[in-house]
């Protein structure tokens, strides 16, 4: 009988040596495979194996191939060929969660929400009736004042049906075109209120310090200028976050444990590299914030240097009077932004749900507190409405 030489021998004790090492492997990993499928989530191995062959088992060579998750990937729901479809890159929706741990309560903590949007509506409409309609309150400080009262409605109104909505009817999708759209008012029209606080600061300045210039200074036209530069810097500026979140693939979760759609939390849910979007968040929010407030710090720097040269106590305190109110202005709208960003910063250890109400806060109590400021501490405005209140004959 005819006997294979030594080295055929060798050769052939290899070979089946490398099959049964290549059937080990392949258990292994359909093993791993399966207990992805029972744990819902996909452990792939991207390594390369040891081995492959190309076209016989005699020339063996060591070579990448193919992941096995890959190979599989038709037998999973969201496997990773799919990744590069629209579904990821482009979410159709996105969910707010409102506010997440008083989910049970949400029908009780629309009660003062909706008071607060009652309210913001009716005084800031009635601001601009009662400045429209007396001739006395056309002034550069009432101009400014409608310009914020209009803000504030666009604010209230881009925020507080889509809560409501989340609170009676648990309505909590949004469209991720309706969701960059809240995003850019939102954060349009808060740069806005800021640029109309610094100017009516600045008419403050005027008034007090050059109250013999102000007519000169602050014309019709100057006021029509500057108003137009508060719009175009708060349109400009926040062009570019909801062009910037609708570029990056959103791979991970749609749900945003907010009740609008904030920036820097719809951000956070993409699958990229965002640092653009974190640096030119953070750079608007010194540009504006910082630049405004320091504006204002000067202008009332110098009012108050102005009011306590004045030779008489009853002249300083109706000098103060004048700008009283929109002082107060001036700390509902910047304290409460100011608190909630030193919670997000130092605040770890705070319920997330009181995360949430605060981040609110400084979106709903301005638009409602404002009117409401200006309509008890400022005479003409109080008289006026005072005798639209009142019947005639009375």
């Amino acid at each position: 009988m005819h006997t294979k030489p030594a080295h055929e021998k060798a050769a052939s004790l290899k070979s089946s040596e490398l099959m049964r090492s290549r059937e080990k492997l392949e258990a292994s990993h359909k093993e791993k495979s399966l207990d992805a499928l029972d744990g819902r989530h996909l452990n792939c191995d991207h390594h390369p194996r040891a081995w492959a062959h190309t076209g016989s088992w005699g020339n063996v060579r060591y070579m990448k191939e193919t992941p096995f998750c890959l190979r599989v990937g038709y037998l999973f729901p969201y496997s990773m060929s799919d990744s590069n479809t629209t579904d990821f890159t482009n979410p159709s929706t996105f969910i707010l969660l409102g506010i997440p741990g008083l989910e049970m309560d949400h029908v009780w903590i629309s009660i003062p929400f909706f008071t607060m949007y009652a309210i913001a509506m009716l005084g800031n409409f009635t601001i601009l009736v009662i400045v429209k309609m007396e001739q006395s309150l056309h002034g550069p400080m009432y101009y400014f004042l409608c310009m914020l009262a209009v803000s504030d409605l666009v604010l209230s109104t881009s925020t507080l049906p889509k809560m409501l909505s989340i609170f009676w009817f648990n309505s909590k999708e949004i469209n991720f075109s309706a969701c960059l759209t809240q995003m850019y008012f939102i954060h349009c029209f808060l740069v806005m209120d800021s640029g109309i606080l610094m100017a009516m600061a600045l008419d403050r300045y005027v008034a007090i310090c050059h109250p013999l210039r102000h007519s000169t200074i602050l014309t019709n036209f100057v006021v029509g200028k500057i108003g137009l530069a508060v719009v175009l810097r708060g349109g400009m500026l926040i062009l570019p976050y909801p062009f910037l979140t609708s570029q990056w693939p959103y791979c991970r979760t749609t749900i945003i444990p907010n009740m609008y759609c904030e920036h820097m939390a719809v951000v956070k849910l993409a699958c990229a590299d965002t640092h653009i979007s974190n640096y030119y968040s953070l750079s608007v929010a010194f540009l504006v914030t910082g630049l405004d407030v320091f504006f204002i710090a000067v202008s009332y720097i110098q009012i108050l240097r102005a009011i306590f040269s004045l030779p008489t106590k009853d002249a300083r305190l109706k000098t103060f009077g004048t700008c009283g109110s929109h002082l107060f202005v001036i700390l509902t709208s910047y304290i409460p932004a100011l608190f909630s960003s030193l919670m997000h910063r130092f605040g770890n250890n705070v319920a997330v749900h009181f995360h949430v109400l605060m981040a609110n806060a400084y979106l709903l109590m301005p638009p409602m507190l404002h009117p409401i400021i200006y309509g008890v501490r400022t005479k003409q405005i109080r008289d006026r409405l005072l005798r639209l209140l009142t019947p005639k004959g009375t």
